[in-house]
């Protein structure tokens, strides 16, 4: 009788919560439930099966993946759909209690156990509930997993690893994702050469939890720059091979010679600090220090003309003094990061850091975190306004809503999703193409101009 609970033609619709990541477990889920014969459809028309692919990384995280559960389990009141799935880092997190709290959810899968999706959805039906959650989580997907790709086509997001060995105090992700584990190289560039076949894919978004840590579980030494140099010596449509989620503490000479020297790798780094006391670095157990850092910063800024660096950092740690968080706020002031994001510490249990003495109250952490955006605000509009009367190279993203010759696109400095916009003014223009704009107006994160 199991296994035939659900029909191969039944309905289901999913939404993908938290980082790219995610989104690429999100895209592995779809494409093997449609190999199985499942149909996908968009959860407005309602469905058969829900999934909900939650992120569990900090507190608010974890509110988002609870709060889109409950309103599943409001449509699900109201017949629009027959059964819950809760898959990704939720159920790795709370494992045999999710079940037991929400009464409403019929299935949960670790992202450990993707492969067993559509056997485990299958064998839904009233009154049966099931679980698939592995203690340590060993998958990675690879060239031969089904994928239904949720970005424009113009775009994707490619893993090379999965895991992260870093263990930082703070992070919960080895928890959640398991040991740092590669894919082997072979692999990486035969699913960019499937993603690439028709000439539609135009750029190439590298990521994993620690991209600088690639290939050492496999080669036995870090690999990412010869994996750089085959993905830029492939014959395709891409243009544009964009780097996210490197680690300070892994950068080398040949890595940045790699990234200088080919021409296809965007001149993008994402380069996340977290902080820049000694201490507190020390605390975080980030493996860098301030000298190397600054030294790190100083370098790739003279090596590679137009560089655009990313960064992140949490304000708020335990025991961040207020002379710490000056020190900080200073050093994004003077660096000038082209991009920043900033976090405010998430104490979460498990993890080392929770345990710290000298928790910051969450009035110091909130007040700390508004000016750190202030003055990166600051830097954003004196950075963007150095750019107009320039013209810059722009992927068009998107037709921009209520004007006809009004479209959306990103520069090379402009991750997907995460960073800003190009607000471009131009006739005939074809998503995913490649346009010369004129810059003639700034804000404070955006951009706007017209096709020249």
């Amino acid at each position: 009788m199991v296994g035939q609970h659900i029909p191969r033609m039944a309905t289901v619709a999913i939404t993908s919560l938290g980082c790219p990541r995610n989104l690429v477990d999100s895209e592995i889920i779809l494409g093997s439930l449609k190999k199985s014969g499942f149909k996908v459809v968009d959860i407005a028309k309602g469905a058969d099966v829900f999934i909900v692919n939650t992120c569990a990384f900090v507190e608010s995280a974890r509110k988002e993946s609870v709060d889109m559960i409950l309103e599943a389990a409001y449509l699900k009141s109201k017949g629009r759909i027959k059964h819950i799935v809760i898959c990704g880092c939720l159920p790795q997190l709370y494992k045999g209690e999710l079940l037991k709290e929400l009464p409403e959810a019929d299935a949960i899968i670790g992202p450990g156990d993707i492969p067993r999706v559509a056997d485990i959805i299958r064998g839904l039906g009233k009154g049966v509930r099931r679980s698939a959650v592995s203690d340590r989580p060993t998958y990675i997907y690879d060239e031969r997993s089904p994928r239904l790709v949720l970005t424009p086509r113009h775009y994707a997001y490619v893993k090379i690893s999965e895991g992260c060995d870093n263990l930082c105090s703070y992070c919960i992700i080895p928890r959640l994702r398991g040991r740092s584990r590669s894919r082997p190289m072979g692999s990486v560039l035969k699913e960019i050469d499937g993603l690439s076949a028709g000439g539609r894919l135009k750029e190439v978004n590298i990521i994993g939890q620690d991209t600088t840590a690639y290939g050492i579980d496999l080669y036995g030494k870090r690999r990412l720059p010869a994996l750089l140099k085959k993905i830029c010596a492939l014959s395709n449509s891409v243009r544009w091979v964009r780097l996210l989620y490197t680690h300070p503490a892994h950068y080398t000479d040949e890595f940045i010679k790699t990234v200088r020297r080919e021409d296809k790798v965007c001149k993008y780094l994402d380069f996340p600090v977290q902080h820049i006391s000694d201490r507190i670095l020390k605390r975080m157990n980030r493996r860098s220090t301030k000298r190397h850092i600054t030294g790190i910063i100083e370098k790739l800024r003279k090596c590679i003309p137009g560089l655009v660096l990313r960064t992140s950092i949490i304000v708020g740690f335990p025991g961040e003094t207020d002379r710490e968080f000056r020190e900080l706020l200073d050093f994004v002031r003077k660096t000038r990061f082209e991009r920043l994001g900033a976090f405010i510490y998430s104490q979460e249990e498990g993890t080392a850091a929770a345990a710290y003495k000298n928790q910051v109250p969450a009035k110091i952490k909130n007040e700390r975190f508004d000016e750190i955006m202030k003055a990166q605000q600051a830097v954003s509009r004196d950075l963007n306004a150095s750019l107009l009367g320039k013209a810059v190279d722009v992927l068009i993203d998107e037709k921009a809503g209520g004007e006809k010759a009004r479209f959306l696109g990103r520069t090379q400095g402009d991750a997907p999703e995460v960073d800003g916009l190009v607000h471009v003014t131009g006739k005939d223009l074809k998503i995913g193409g490649f346009y010369k704009v004129k810059i003639t107006d700034t804000l404070e994160y955006d951009l706007a101009g017209e096709t020249v």
